[in-house]
């Protein structure tokens, strides 16, 4: 009788117990606190290859940095946001975020070498003009062509591989710049050999197409910051995008307060110095300048952000290819200009060209206003001499020289200007 008073007792309970679980299930309240919480799933990019330009390799700039696109390790500038989003694939420039050990992260910019409608435009032409169709193997077409034979062929890139390509880059060029591109040229393995052997078949087409579209990413990669040329650091491509350190355009800085507008102005100016006087003995131009061509990192320090319309002359060894060799025209000249246009002879090149784009286009909209009188005053009369300096050699360097000394006090020596200060508190040269 007891043994089964007690079993009945068990019973009921277990009964008590079951309906009290299902109580508590029922109170959402309740069984958020009872339960364990429900495990996060991370939202996360999907990446097509089209957005990257990985399905037109190997007609495109690289692989060396897709893995830290697929791992997260580099994201757009939504990456806080809680739904991932891919930005418009139509713009040309995006800001990013690129991390080594997943906890700290420092701004990038990932751009494309042209528009994506520019890209779609010439893959059309590739198509039409090699195949007769529509649509093709990029590969396919450009391998068939009669230059990338001969970069098959070849054990070192010459001067004649490269004639007819619209790049600035490449409009004078000497076997020693070349020798520097497939010695430093970072989307394979260092080899640090002037001769192609190290570069597979897939890797030519590559540095071709680059060279072909937009030198920019190649300028970054044979003369890196890490040596002091004033260019961002390259990090790496995907397909069509390319990763480099952040930096602001320069039109951001033009409501600037006088002291930093005068600091960038300085800078600037040192830059072209630079460019025209350095020990590897290159001189560098401007085809063009505007704007975005030159940015500012977070520390104050004035770049050049855009290196496509950058032109390099060898003042060693001087230009191996005549200017009526230059007029050789193929597809690859035709990427992103119109073939019909002409190529500025390297005679032509004087080393004041940039001075005097820069004081026409760039230094009037930074120091417009900025200062009192009668200092604007000369600052604007500098300016409009450097500015007028095409035929006069002498006149332009004596404007930027008297504007150079008229702005260095004008500057401050403070925090903002991370990259000198505080050395500029002890030293005269600031």
């Amino acid at each position: 009788m007891g043994r089964w008073i007690c079993c009945l007792c068990s019973r009921v309970a277990d009964s008590l117990m079951l309906l009290l679980v299902l109580a508590l299930s029922c109170n959402p309240s309740t069984a958020a606190t009872a339960s364990p919480t429900a495990p996060h799933v991370k939202p996360s990019y999907s990446f097509g290859r089209t957005f990257l330009g990985l399905d037109k390799c190997n007609a495109c700039i690289g692989t060396s940095i897709c893995k830290k696109f697929f791992k997260e390790e580099i994201r757009f500038d939504t990456w806080l946001s809680s739904h991932l989003k891919l930005p418009p694939s139509y713009l040309l420039s995006y800001s990013g975020n690129y991390t080594d050990d997943a906890k700290s992260w420092r701004l990038v910019d990932i751009t494309r070498l042209t528009t994506k409608y520019q890209h779609d435009r010439a893959d059309k032409r590739i198509c039409t003009s090699l195949l007769k169709t529509k649509t093709c193997s990029l590969e396919h077409a450009l391998r068939r062509t009669h230059r990338f034979q001969k970069w098959l062929r070849a054990k070192r890139l010459t001067p004649d591989l490269v004639q007819g390509l619209s790049s600035p880059m490449l409009r004078c060029p000497s076997q020693r710049l070349l020798d520097r591109i497939v010695r430093r040229y970072a989307e394979v393995p260092d080899a640090g050999s002037i001769y192609m052997d190290h570069l597979t078949d897939q890797d030519k087409l590559r540095l071709l197409y680059t060279l072909s579209v937009n030198s920019h990413p190649i300028l970054l990669q044979i003369f890196p910051d890490v040596e002091g040329w004033p260019f961002p650091r390259y990090l790496g491509s995907c397909g069509r995008l390319v990763v480099s350190a952040s930096t602001r355009p320069l039109r951001d800085f033009y409501g600037a307060a006088p002291e930093v507008a005068a600091d960038l102005a300085l800078q600037l100016l040192a830059v072209l110095r630079s460019m025209g006087t350095n020990d590897l003995n290159y001189f560098f131009y401007f085809t063009h300048v505007d704007a975005g061509t030159f940015g500012v990192f977070s520390n104050g320090h004035l770049f050049i952000r855009d290196a496509s319309m950058l032109g390099i002359i060898d003042k060693e060894e001087g230009s191996q290819l005549i200017d009526g060799q230059q007029e050789y025209k193929d597809i690859f000249s035709c990427l992103t200009v119109d073939c019909q246009s002409a190529f500025v002879s390297c005679n032509s090149i004087r080393e004041k060209h940039s001075l005097v784009m820069v004081c026409q286009e760039l230094l009037p909209k930074l120091l417009k206003g900025k200062f009192l009188q009668p200092v604007q005053e000369k600052i604007d009369s500098f300016l409009q001499h450097c500015a007028n300096g095409l035929a006069d050699d002498q006149g332009v360097n004596e404007a930027v020289a008297k504007l150079a000394e008229l702005l260095k006090p004008l500057r401050s020596c403070d925090s903002r200007f991370a990259y000198r200060y505080p050395d500029c508190k002890y030293s005269d040269k600031y």
